[in-house]
């Protein structure tokens, strides 16, 4: 395909409302990474923050996560372009490859990883800290979507399906021992949004799904009231489930939602401005340029500003979902519903933590969180995008 034909076939709509998330985006880092000990060392008081236009506290807020974010978008951008140059199509030959790349890429890290908070999800190369769990959800959309495509109008009981829980299973597994639940639940999602599109009976996996919904709620449940086994440790069911009731435990695990509530709450519908957020420039809202980003968004820029955001995402989701009904196979629109199922997922989980309607997981916001495994996995996921709708049609080619 010529350059020229190339262009004339993107989706510019995808394309530009990505590209505006992510300028908004490190406007954001950008100032909650600044905080009140940033200010001071640079000799200015509060008095001037206030009086200075909006241009001043864009060159005095603090950059430096920016410019790295700034790196990891352009990595993740040649990674986008290398994805729209091969066909989706030919990925099918290596499906099996990458599925044991991934499960090796998951077991070095219960073997090699760093650990930091709690928890074993990083390994470190060079200057370089890279999060597998990250790109292993891209790589099990490619892997499942070619799975269920194979497996096309065989699906029908749950007989049938069990190969595919325990195909998407044993990555997951790996990923819990890390732990990291909340990439878990992801993988959740991704594989009941692409069995709903490959089964042949979608009232069969939402009845499984509704079911397995209620049996977790019930086992939490018994947890509680009769302390019955369950496979998470005490402090880990209260950060799920303190989003109930985050007062109960003001000093301790309800912080981060009461911080996160007030920073929302008080923004009103303009918002206070751009690094004039007392909850976060303060450093009362913590690890503010990833989990809760949307509260400083929110916090400074009002309604209006999330608002904007929230639009944005509804765009992006809406031109994934044309993508998948406009593709050409089954595999291409599985690959395009196993993305789009990744993006909704962590956006309704992120935004949900951060106003106490959704557990706080540690995910972050899809291109708008600060963190390079994550911007990178997001670019890439985009460009199957692309690349499914620049082969939409098979006369293209």
């Amino acid at each position: 395909m010529s350059n020229k034909r190339l262009i004339k076939n993107m989706d510019f709509t995808l394309i530009g409302v990505t590209a505006i998330i992510i300028i908004y985006s490190l406007i954001v880092i950008g100032s909650a990474s600044t905080d009140y000990g940033w200010w001071m060392r640079l000799g200015l008081d509060m008095n001037k923050l206030q009086e200075a236009s909006v241009f001043q506290r864009l060159l005095w807020m603090k950059k430096e996560f920016v410019y790295k974010q700034l790196i990891w978008v352009l990595i993740g951008t040649c990674a986008a372009m290398a994805v729209v140059y091969i066909p989706y199509e030919d990925w099918r030959k290596y499906t099996k490859h990458l599925y044991v790349i991934n499960i090796l890429m998951l077991g070095a890290v219960l073997v090699l990883g760093h650990t930091a908070m709690g928890a074993q999800r990083w390994i470190n190369i060079g200057p370089f800290v890279f999060q597998p769990s990250e790109f292993s959800k891209l790589i099990i959309i490619i892997v499942l979507a070619d799975f269920l495509a194979n497996k096309e109008g065989k699906l029908r009981n749950l007989k049938d399906l069990l190969p595919c829980f325990i195909y998407v299973g044993i990555p997951m597994i790996l990923i819990l021992l890390q732990p990291d639940l909340g990439t878990s639940l992801v993988f959740t999602a991704i594989l009941f949004g692409m069995l709903f599109i490959a089964s042949s009976r979608p009232l069969l996996v939402t009845g499984l799904f509704s079911g397995g919904l209620a049996a977790v709620i019930g086992l939490v449940w018994s947890h509680l009231r009769f302390g019955t086994w369950i496979p998470l440790h005490d402090y880990q069911l209260k950060r799920l489930i303190i989003f109930l009731d985050p007062w109960s435990d003001i000093q301790g695990a309800g912080y981060h939602v009461i911080q996160s509530q007030i920073a929302i709450g008080s923004s009103g519908l303009w918002g206070k401005g751009l690094l004039r957020g007392t909850q976060s420039f303060l450093e009362f809202l913590p690890i503010r340029h990833t989990d809760f980003i949307f509260s400083v968004l929110a916090e400074e820029f009002g309604f209006l500003g999330a608002f904007l955001l929230l639009c944005l995402f509804a765009v992006f989701l809406y031109r994934g979902v044309r993508i998948a009904a406009e593709s050409k196979d089954l595999y291409g629109t599985l690959l395009a519903v196993g993305i789009i199922s990744m993006f909704a997922f962590q956006i309704l989980v992120n935004i949900g933590m951060t106003i106490a309607i959704m557990p706080v997981t540690g995910l972050p916001l899809p291109l708008f969180s600060y963190g390079g495994s994550s911007m990178m996995t997001n670019l890439a996921a985009i460009g199957a995008l692309l690349n499914i709708y620049l082969r939409r049609q098979k006369n293209i080619f």
